[in-house]
């Protein structure tokens, strides 16, 4: 195992480059809770870093929900990104969740660093919810289709063909012809890190849920990397996709990081059922792109830390596979 800590549970996990050291975040919960589902509400965010993404020294806990009194995150600060802006100062995004709504609404977090691992909120944090003129293009309200208010796991990138900024994140749009048509990937733009103008998302169907989105692109060609679970598979999915729907980790493929987008035809990236890897993230290593998820196994055998990188492969034809490194034991 790469990331991994006695005692606790790791799941989630994203990652930033400074030089020459990877520095990775994740969510972590203590494993006293004994019952896995319950790490989701008692979460903070750990912190380490290595040279290689294999070997990593462990910093400790580095953001936490707000405490003494009653705040929008005061429940959770789930899954983010991290981003250096063109002065050098970091920006961290993250989901977070208020136990006065039972954290079942999601809103999106900002908060800054000079060190990577000492962070500090602009204002009360929050700096996007589904409000403003294109509110009406997600299911900006607690329905009851789902268990939650979908609006998590942001991803922020530097605009590639402009000035500003660019944020993915996991949503839903309203009136689907079934739950599982209606999970999106949300977008949002702007000038300057601190401003954010909510825009209509930038993919909907396939699945109910597209979770911890990812954007990035190889030799012109972008990807939005998410991971969903088998019981999310659209029909219409289903009958594009002859195989046995797994949960796990596909991809989405585009000409534009704007779109339009499409889910990636063939086989499914990386799934398993039971889950063997989830909420994958893909790292430009220091010998290629690999991928890097956290051990799930479902419930009764839950692995809670980060698996060893497995290279990924890119084809003639632009699609993406994964080809297994030789290990050691897990």
């Amino acid at each position: 195992m790469v990331i991994a800590i006695d005692g606790k549970w790791i799941w989630d996990s994203w990652y930033a480059k400074d030089g020459d050291t990877y520095h990775g975040f994740f969510l972590q919960a203590d494993t006293s809770l004994r019952d896995p589902d319950l790490r989701h509400f008692n979460v903070t965010q750990g912190h380490a870093m290595s040279k290689d993404l294999v070997n990593w020294t462990h910093l400790g806990t580095t953001f936490t929900p707000q405490r003494g009194g009653a705040a929008w995150d005061d429940g959770t600060t789930w899954t983010g990104s991290v981003v250096q802006d063109d002065a050098g100062l970091w920006h961290l995004f993250y989901t977070g969740t208020t136990k006065a709504e039972k954290m079942m609404r999601q809103r999106v977090g900002h908060a800054t660093s000079t060190d990577l691992h000492n962070w500090v909120r602009g204002g009360d944090g929050q700096c996007l919810d589904l409000t403003g003129p294109n509110a009406e293009c997600y299911e900006a309200d607690h329905t009851g289709r789902w268990h939650d208010r979908a609006m998590r796991d942001p991803w922020v990138m530097k605009d590639p063909y402009g000035k500003g900024w660019l944020m993915y994140f996991t949503a839903r749009v309203p009136d689907s012809s079934e739950p599982n048509s209606g999970g999106a990937i949300g977008f949002a733009t702007s000038d300057d890190l601190n401003t954010w103008v909510l825009q209509p998302p930038v993919f909907q169907g396939g699945f109910g849920q597209l979770e911890v989105p990812q954007v990035f692109d190889v030799a012109g060609k972008w990807y939005c990397l998410f991971c969903t679970s088998s019981i999310h598979w659209s029909a219409q999915y289903r009958k594009t996709n002859p195989e046995k729907p797994v949960t796990g980790n596909h991809y989405l493929i585009a000409d534009h990081p704007r779109g339009p987008w499409r889910i990636a035809p063939g086989p499914f990236l990386d799934g398993a059922e039971p889950c063997t890897r989830y909420a994958a993230r893909i790292v430009d290593g220091p010998d290629g792109l690999v991928i890097l998820g956290f051990a799930d196994g479902g419930k009764d055998k839950f692995g809670g830390y980060v698996m060893n990188p497995e290279r990924i492969l890119v084809g003639p034809d632009g699609l993406l596979s994964v080809a297994p490194m030789a290990r050691a034991a897990e």
